[in-house]
C-alpha cells in the first residue's frame, strides 16, 4: 500500500524538471491586474509631488497615467498643474521631486545649472492660434505664425495672453519677437495670469485670440466659441519632457519615486497610453509619443 501511495505522489509531483519551469502566466485583463514585483514592495516613501505643465492637467491625460502609475509601483502622485517657468521654479527649492513641462530653453537651463537630470523626451504635439470663427484680423491666410501675430497686432484685435512665464507664453513671446511686434501695454493685449484652460475660456467670452497647446484646445473644444486659424507651423512645435529633480539639492527629494515616474513615462505601456488618449473622446490623439526618438526628427 505504501508503495502505491509513493508512486500516486510520484505522478502527481512528476519529474523534478516539470516543477522547475516557469508557471504559466497570466493573460490578457489578468496579466494587466497582475500586480508588479516592484508593487509588492510598499514604497518607503509613497508620496510624490509632481511639478507639471497645466496642459498636462487641462488635457485630461494625467488623469489617464496617473491612476495606472500608481497601481503598478503603489506611489500616490500629488500634482502641482502650474505654468512651466512656475514649476521649474517650484522644483528648484526643492519642493517638488519630478518635473513634466515643455519649456525646452528654461528645462536645458535648470539641467545646466545643476537642478535637474536625466531629462528624457516623453512626447509632443502641437501649439495652434485659435480665435473667433469670424477671424477679425484675417489671420487664417497667414502663411506663418508669425506673420499671424502680425495682422492680430495691425488690427488691435484683442489677443489674451497666459502672462504666467508658461511653456506656451515663452513660445508666445518668441512669435512676437519674430514678428518684431511689442505687445506690452498695448490696449488689445490682454494678460490672463491664468492656466491654458481658463485662458481659453477668456478669450472665447471675449471672442479674442490666443495661443493654445493642442490638446488642451482639443479637450475643450465643445465649450468654446474658438477655432484653429494658424497651425502646422514648425515654430508651433510644443514638446515634453520629464526630469528628475536633483536630490543633491536637499534630502527632502524623493528620488526613487522620481526615477520610477520618469521610467514608466518612457514605458512602452505609458508611450502606448499616450498614443491613443483621446483618440475614442475627441476623435484624435491630442499627443504623440517619443521616447526614444531624436528629437531632431520630430515635425508637423
Amino acid at each position: 500500500m505504501f508503495l502505491i501511495v509513493g508512486l500516486a505522489l510520484l505522478a502527481a509531483c512528476g519529474s523534478g524538471e516539470k516543477n522547475d519551469a516557469a508557471p504559466v502566466q497570466p493573460q490578457g485583463a489578468a496579466a494587466t491586474a497582475a500586480p508588479t514585483e516592484q508593487a509588492r514592495r510598499a514604497p518607503a516613501n509613497p508620496r510624490l509631488i509632481l511639478a507639471t505643465t497645466t496642459s498636462t492637467v487641462d488635457s485630461g491625460l494625467l488623469d489617464e497615467l496617473l491612476p495606472v502609475f500608481e497601481r503598478q509601483t503603489g506611489y500616490k502622485v500629488v500634482a502641482l498643474s502650474q505654468g512651466s517657468g512656475q514649476a521649474l521654479a517650484t522644483t528648484e527649492k526643492g519642493e517638488a521631486d519630478v518635473l513634466l513641462v515643455h519649456s525646452p530653453d528654461a528645462e536645458k537651463k535648470f539641467v545646466a545649472d545643476g537642478h535637474g537630470l536625466d531629462r528624457r523626451l516623453v512626447m509632443h504635439n502641437d501649439f495652434v492660434v485659435v480665435g473667433p470663427k469670424k477671424d477679425p484680423a484675417g489671420i487664417r491666410s497667414a502663411k506663418s505664425a508669425a506673420e499671424a501675430m502680425q495682422r492680430i497686432a495691425a488690427a488691435k484685435a484683442t489677443f489674451v495672453s497666459r502672462g504666467d512665464n508658461s511653456g506656451t507664453h515663452a513660445l508666445e513671446k518668441k512669435l512676437w519677437q519674430t514678428a518684431k511686434v511689442e505687445p506690452a501695454g498695448q490696449g488689445w493685449y490682454v494678460e490672463s495670469g491664468t492656466g491654458m484652460g481658463q485662458t481659453l475660456q477668456i478669450s472665447s467670452d471675449r471672442g479674442a485670440y490666443t495661443i493654445s497647446d493642442r490638446g488642451t484646445y482639443l479637450s475643450q473644444k465643445k465649450v468654446l466659441s474658438l477655432a484653429v486659424l494658424t497651425e502646422k507651423d514648425p515654430a508651433l512645435l510644443n514638446v515634453y519632457h520629464v526630469i528628475l529633480v536633483n536630490p543633491a539639492k536637499t534630502d527632502k527629494i524623493n528620488a526613487e519615486g522620481a526615477k520610477a515616474f520618469v521610467e514608466f513615462m518612457v514605458s512602452p505601456a505609458a508611450q502606448r497610453l499616450i498614443a491613443e488618449y483621446g483618440k475614442t473622446k475627441f476623435g484624435e490623439a491630442l499627443f504623440v509619443p517619443d521616447a526614444g526618438k531624436d528629437p531632431a526628427t520630430l515635425g508637423l
